[in-house]
């Protein structure tokens, strides 16, 4: 009884229509079974890799694959590989690693991929994930059991090369988050509120040194918060209202948002900010819950107290569970994104934590970090390609886009 022979065939070359159906109709007419087919097109150029079972003599087969693709201008290749069974797959260990940068060096993706490599890694996959504003790619890797190790010796490759890179591990997991909870201060928006209320306050230098520290977990966070605020007492009420009018919001903070609530995300603002700009903010940006602290304010001017329970770092993450409970969402299937060190109980507990631009105890501590001014990267992270955010854009009409700046791509 003649044995299956498995051969891998590669085409290369200028991409034209009906390539892949040519040579699929020649398969056919050699009884040949598809066991594996991947295609790619870079640039005009088309990459074309199909494993086939042929039962007895292969000849024929590959005389008409070659005739073929010879008419197509293309170059192929013909090997013999190992038959595998089809009707099963072997579980493999596999993990996504994100590289992203402005820009992505050469030298980058050579420390990266050559860490892999030395633990034993395969790039099974690479994949563009975005041109601007950085540039981003996803590599599938296979062959590494230990993801602490991935993650450890991939990190401190990029680390050299200032870059950032995130390794997750691949399964259905990744494509299944659901909820999203953002800190506010310094991640949706570029600063820190209580800083700006301050300046009307004549007291920012003092109240920017506090946060500072209170960020890195040098001071306890609901002291310090008490702090800050009693130094805004007698502020008119108007300040609010003028801070709120010139708030900055971080850039691809409307993108990222925008594009999840499309998938379906229940999005979330947890803050250790002021409902008095975190309300109107949520509304604004259309987001689905909102928590923060509340300024008392009397006859119209800030008294330099808080008023109810206060959004602290347990808090916050304690805001995340709820949200994810009452909703119905697995803590598998949520992540939180934050800067500072009153984020890291929020982010430790999601089922993925992204630390954003963020001080170096959370950087450290954090599953992801980003370290690039553009808050839509978190969409990366997650495996939505720059194209996929764009068409969605385009397919609605009501949303108002300003064209983004060109970044280059080198130095």
């Amino acid at each position: 009884m003649d044995r299956d022979t498995a051969l891998l065939i590669i085409v290369t070359g200028r991409d034209r229509p009906g390539v892949t159906s040519r040579l699929s109709t020649v398969l056919a007419e050699h009884g040949a079974r598809i066991a594996d087919m991947e295609q790619v097109v870079l640039r005009g150029r088309l990459v074309l890799g199909i494993v086939v079972h042929v039962t007895g003599d292969t000849g024929g087969l590959q005389d008409a694959v070659f005739a073929v693709t010879g008419r197509a201008g293309m170059q192929c290749e013909i090997d013999v590989v190992e038959a595998k069974r089809m009707d099963r797959r072997d579980p493999v260990d596999r993990h996504h690693v994100t590289m992203l940068g402005m820009p992505l060096r050469p030298s980058a993706i050579a420390s990266v991929t050559s860490a892999i490599a030395d633990l034993g890694g395969n790039i099974d996959r690479i994949e563009r994930l975005s041109r601007y504003p950085i540039l981003s790619f996803e590599l599938l890797v296979s062959g590494v059991t230990d993801g602490a190790s991935l993650k450890a010796a991939v990190g401190r490759a990029a680390a050299e090369e200032q870059v950032d890179v995130a390794v997750q591990r691949a399964g259905l997991h990744r494509r299944a988050k659901r909820l999203i909870v953002f800190d506010v201060d310094s991640t949706l928006v570029d600063g820190e509120v209580i800083e700006l209320l301050a300046v009307h306050a004549g007291c920012a230098d003092k109240v920017a040194e506090i946060t500072a520290r209170a960020m890195a977990g040098e001071l306890d966070f609901e002291q310090s918060l008490r702090q800050r605020v009693a130094l805004l007492e007698g502020i008119d009420e108007s300040a609010l209202a003028h801070v709120r009018e010139h708030l900055r919001l971080m850039p691809g903070a409307r993108t990222v948002l925008r594009t999840l609530s499309r998938l379906g995300y229940v999005t979330a603002m947890v803050s250790g900010g002021f409902t008095q700009v975190t309300d109107d903010l949520a509304v604004e940006l259309g987001v689905d819950h909102s928590h923060a602290n509340t300024l008392e304010v009397v006859d119209g001017k800030l008294t330099g107290r808080l008023v109810g329970p206060i959004v602290d770092r347990a808090a916050k993450a304690e805001h995340l569970q709820r949200i994810a409970v009452d909703a119905g969402i697995p803590l598998s299937q949520t992540v939180a994104v934050g800067d500072g060190a009153n984020d890291l109980d929020m982010l430790g507990v999601a089922g993925l934590g992204i630390a954003f631009n963020a001080k170096p105890v959370v950087r450290e501590q954090a599953e992801v970090a980003l370290n690039v001014p553009f808050l839509d990267a978190v969409l990366f992270l997650l495996g939505i390609t720059r194209e996929e955010v764009e068409r969605a854009d385009a397919d609605d009409p009501d949303v108002d886009l300003p064209s983004p700046p060109p970044v280059p791509l080198t130095p």
